[in-house]
């Protein structure tokens, strides 16, 4: 069987390839994937997928279902497929989208022997408003057996770890006034975002190593000669647990009615993006991956181990369903994600070639644990005891 996935990827490399070419050409900001979700939508289509569009109406969202009507595990691939602003795909999700669908059509050509359901979500908007939060707290992975994805970079590494984030936009508001004539009688927002800022960096001794909290400007008035009637700021909170996260909230939160109060200004407080959680790896599944590479020809001794980059809406999904996030190799320069540079090596053919590589070593994972029951209670276990 393992042998027919592979086949039947290498059958339809070449339209895989097309189609990540495409995306990775036209590239769309979140919630605006509407080429790329309709591209993705017609192939999956044309593989025998029952696709249910617009999800949670999420416009370019979808869930791609194919249900061999036998009992057996329900397995989930993620494809994600919105680009950057300015810098287009330059965190390789034009990648993503086809290693996760090419791997279900390659688990689909063996499933209905084994049993059980394929599920491929189409998330979008991963960069900002990830559609995954929602999902996740709709239930969409509630019985999903386990979840899988990689992503792109210039090494292999095995799934790790993620921050939980939360967004959050302060805004002050004063009293406008003329800065010299009679500045006594204007109240300066931009002077309690200033007071926030420091009150923020007066904070971070007493942090934990993994907090991260960063922030801008985004409004700081009109002219200099006229006193702030209003001030904005925007802030990432960041962590390695939801727990520890809500607490920095918390503690940024009093630091900005703090500011209000020294000022004289009123604040409101909002969450500009959704929130995301700390990704929780499960190592059972994450260590079938990495046997399933090596398989495939990759050394485990270059396999790095995982890191930190960040914060992901998939880590909302790590808390519902036991979850990787690999990092695969699909360019051979050490540009970080996010640069132009990454963005036009990932569009070489080259890449386009590790996105196949890739969607064999997801499919064969999926293979392995279903055909295995074995593990898959292992990967269940480790997952409810660390829930």
């Amino acid at each position: 069987m393992e042998q027919t996935i592979r086949e039947t990827i290498d059958l339809h490399a070449a339209q895989f390839k097309e189609i990540s070419a495409f995306i990775g050409a036209n590239p769309e900001l979140g919630h605006q994937e509407f080429m790329a979700s309709s591209r993705l939508i017609e192939v999956l289509e044309e593989h025998g997928f029952m696709v249910e569009k617009a999800v949670l109406d999420i416009p370019t969202s979808f869930l791609a279902t194919y249900d061999t009507g036998k009992p057996g595990p329900i397995v989930a691939f993620l494809a994600e497929y919105d680009a950057l602003p300015d810098l287009g795909h330059a965190c390789g999700h034009h990648l993503i989208c086809m290693m996760s669908i090419g791997a279900a059509i390659g688990l689909k050509s063996v499933i209905d022997e084994l049993g059980g359901t394929i599920r491929v979500y189409g998330t979008p908007a991963e960069e900002t408003k990830g559609a995954k939060v929602p999902m996740s707290a709709a239930g969409l992975f509630d019985d999903v057996d386990f979840a899988l994805m990689a992503h792109p970079y210039y090494a292999y590494e095995h799934s790790g770890e993620s921050l939980a984030m939360d967004a959050i936009q302060f805004k002050y508001f004063g009293k406008a006034a003329h800065a010299a004539a009679n500045p006594y009688e204007g109240i300066n927002a931009l002077d309690a975002v200033l007071q926030l800022f420091n009150s923020i960096n007066a904070m971070r001794q007493q942090l934990s190593s993994d907090a991260r909290i960063h922030g801008i400007i985004s409004d700081g008035g009109k002219a200099p000669n006229i006193i702030p009637d209003y001030a904005a700021a925007k802030f990432y909170v960041r962590s390695a647990s939801r727990t520890y996260t809500d607490e920095l909230v918390r503690k940024v939160l009093r630091c900005a009615e703090g500011a209000a109060l020294q000022t004289g200004c009123s604040l409101q407080t909002s969450n500009y993006e959704y929130s995301y959680d700390e990704l929780r790896t499960n190592a059972a599944l994450s260590r079938i991956f990495t046997d399933n590479l090596a398989a495939l020809g990759i050394n485990k001794d270059d396999i790095e181990t995982g890191k930190d980059h960040g914060s992901l809406d998939l880590g909302n999904v790590s808390t519902h369903c036991p979850t990787i996030h690999p990092f695969v190799k699909v360019v051979d320069q050490r540009f970080s994600l996010h640069t132009k540079e990454f963005r036009d090596l990932a569009m070489l053919d080259s890449a386009l070639d590790a996105m196949v590589f890739t969607a064999k070593a997801l499919a064969l994972t999926a293979y392995t644990v279903i055909a295995n029951p074995e593990l898959l209670l292992e990967i269940k276990n480790e997952f409810k005891n660390n829930s």
